[in-house]
């Protein structure tokens, strides 16, 4: 697969990025936004709790996993300042979620293929709040396009890897090799932000513009292939949204500290050590300010 630097900008973190990571002393907790990630059938909650995880590091002020009762006592077991909110399967799914407030959701990852994930997910996309769709969340939309895609709207960041997007634009594929044309179309075609994992990750508004991070400069970051790892990084988009950064620069700044991430770590690196890494990650970027990377 091929890429075409011409058209796009390698992504510089600048200084007004840093100043939106800083928290202020006359601010509380709600400032920086509630993250709300959805859980996935009881035993395939772990992923929601890495992303969680992510989205707390990150900075937003308050985050809560979002899971059936039957999955309350592991997520609950698991967690501390995490809160743990339950939903009713026989009430409606999104009026419950919509009274806990969200400032961005994260759904996806391990949430599962059956009918009823398909509706919420057309249920939250249409609650028009910032939102990161990954994993599961992903190959919905591919299954069905029209539904999902008609609600879509530009505070949605994608995240997929290259089998996932060859699910949602398979034409696309079939007439081009260049990952950026890839990511402009797919961004595009489904009116949102596209994240299109790499060893160069390609972020794309509908609009055209583009940017890449690329993990070359990053001795570690080939650290990142491991289960869950994709989990962190929807959170900490998540987060990033939940605190008010458009769909575009969260993305952005998401993948690029995540690769930070994975340098502070080095090798051995497993997906519930990013998290950890992000307080001297963010100590380090906002000593740093413009000179970052």
């Amino acid at each position: 697969m091929t890429q075409n630097d011409t058209q796009s900008s390698v992504f510089k973190v600048t200084g007004d990025h840093m100043n939106r990571l800083l928290k202020s002393g006359d601010r509380h907790k709600y400032d920086y936004g509630h993250a709300i990630v959805v859980s996935g059938p009881p035993g395939q909650s772990g992923a929601a709790r890495l992303a969680a995880r992510g989205a707390l590091r990150i900075g937003a002020g308050v985050v809560s996993v979002f899971c059936s009762e039957a999955c309350k006592g592991e997520n609950a077991a698991r967690l501390d300042a995490i809160m743990v909110k339950t939903y009713r399967e026989a009430q409606g799914f999104i009026d419950q979620l919509s009274t806990l407030k969200p400032s961005a959701v994260c759904i996806g990852p391990n949430l599962g293929l059956d009918p009823e994930n398909r509706q919420r997910l057309i249920d939250i996309v249409s609650l028009g709040v910032p939102l990161c769709l990954d994993a599961d969340a992903i190959t919905l939309v591919a299954q069905d396009p029209q539904p999902i895609s008609a609600a879509m709207h530009p505070q949605v960041v994608m995240t997929p890897h290259e089998g996932e997007l060859r699910r949602l634009i398979p034409k696309a594929f079939s007439q081009t090799t260049c990952r950026i044309t890839l990511a402009q179309t797919a961004a595009q075609t489904l009116n949102c932000t596209v994240l299109f994992k790499g060893s160069d990750t390609i972020i794309a508004r509908p609009n055209g513009d583009c940017t890449v991070v690329s993990s070359k400069p990053f001795a570690h970051a080939a650290w990142l292939a491991t289960a869950g790892s994709g989990d962190v990084l929807s959170g900490m988009i998540t987060g990033l949204l939940a605190k008010g950064f458009d769909a575009f620069d969260a993305a952005a700044l998401g993948a690029h500290l995540h690769l930070h991430c994975a340098e502070t770590i080095g090798p051995g690196l497993i997906a519930e050590d990013i998290p950890e890494a992000l307080p001297a990650v963010l100590t380090r970027c906002l000593e740093m300010k413009n000179n970052l990377v």
